[in-house]
């Protein structure tokens, strides 16, 4: 039971510093804090469905998709730890990742595009998803699939709420948040490319 609760709060964790509810809640307040209560809703709601199925879609079909191109976790496990660790370390510095970019916000519906993809379920998320699930099996799939059900909730009510949380935070508190969860994503990268390559050269490893 202890080994269930540590691995959901792994992956809590890991979903909670990569998506970054608080940091996004500010992007979210810049792309729609100007439009009505009721529009506000419809985009944080539509956003965080399409990034719920896009999650979804990888986990579930994450071992198909390694078979169909010949990939394998420890690869996963490497590039993704990368990516991660880029999205951290441009966090810990205090600047945005391109991975991660809501500048280029030209689509006519925001909450596709660059809310969902690829603010929220970004190239860093799907891996990190496709990571957790391939390599717990059916258990891992439930887990992940049911912590990122949570996280996309949380997200959804810090969006809804975005002018009364950033209000309260302020710019300072923000930043500090943005670091810290910056500093959890590169050791969470860092320790995906560590086990990748232990597992790949048959290295002892944890995870």
């Amino acid at each position: 039971m202890s080994d269930l609760y540590t691995q959901l709060i792994t992956v809590f964790m890991g979903f909670f510093a990569i998506m970054n509810p608080i940091a996004n809640t500010a992007a979210f307040a810049g792309l729609a804090g100007n439009k009505s209560g009721s529009e506000q809703f419809r985009i944080a709601t539509k956003a965080l469905l399409i990034t719920f199925f896009t999650i979804l879609l990888f986990s579930l079909l994450g071992k198909v998709i390694f078979h169909l191109f010949g990939i394998t976790l420890h690869a996963l496990r490497i590039t993704g730890g990368i990516l991660v660790f880029l999205i951290g370390y441009h966090m810990l510095n205090g600047t945005g990742s391109n991975l991660h970019s809501s500048e280029n916000n030209d689509a006519s519906d925001i909450a596709v595009s660059p809310l969902a993809v690829p603010l929220l379920a970004g190239p860093g998320t799907i891996a990190t998803a496709m990571n957790y699930s391939a390599s717990g099996g059916l258990m891992g799939i439930v887990i992940t699939v049911s912590v990122f059900a949570v996280m996309c909730a949380i997200t959804f009510f810090c969006f809804i709420f975005s002018a009364k949380i950033l209000a309260i935070l302020g710019e300072g508190a923000l930043s500090i948040v943005t670091r810290l969860m910056g500093l959890i994503l590169a050791v969470i990268g860092i320790q995906m490319v560590i086990v990748g390559i232990a597992g790949a050269f048959n290295l002892p490893g944890t995870y």
